[in-house]
């Protein structure tokens, strides 16, 4: 049986900007400068919290700082290009190096004081707890006159 998943008019559209800049950015070049770079991110809506998962492979806690200001989630960090080749030269560099910038506004409703952070396997999960009321609640269908 497939999944129900919450539809949201503007899940393509965002979806759709996303990539468009990446393409712009990939083909023209990006405004932050040359040496930035935009990883991977993906956003789950759970029951009690909304969960960011974001690939930093290589990067070290330290790397990775997180802000929230005026309901908005900010993650800015940098991988740093360190390996030197004393001889011959490089044949391919596809990795990216550079800095980096995220941000994602987060609902009202959203406890910004309880935000967790942890990275596991180059994998960084920010989870941003949702307040009681936004959770949905059962109500009983009852007889008349119950």
């Amino acid at each position: 049986m497939p999944a129900v998943v919450r539809w949201d008019p503007y899940r393509d559209v965002t979806a759709l900007r996303d990539e468009m800049n990446r393409l712009y950015s990939r083909t023209v070049g990006d405004a932050r400068g040359p040496s930035s770079w935009t990883p991977a991110m993906d956003v789950f809506d759970h029951e009690d919290a909304i969960v960011l998962k974001v690939e930093l492979p290589g990067l070290a806690p330290e790397d990775i700082h997180i802000e929230v200001d005026d309901n908005v989630l900010t993650l800015k960090g940098e991988r740093r290009f360190s390996e030197d080749v004393d001889e011959g030269r490089y044949y391919r560099l596809e990795r990216a190096y550079g800095e980096f910038q995220r941000s994602l506004t987060l609902p009202q409703t959203a406890k910004t004081d309880e935000i967790t952070a942890h990275a596991d396997d180059g994998v960084l999960e920010v989870r941003v707890p949702k307040a009681q009321e936004v959770k949905p609640r059962r109500i009983a269908v009852g007889q008349p006159g119950e």
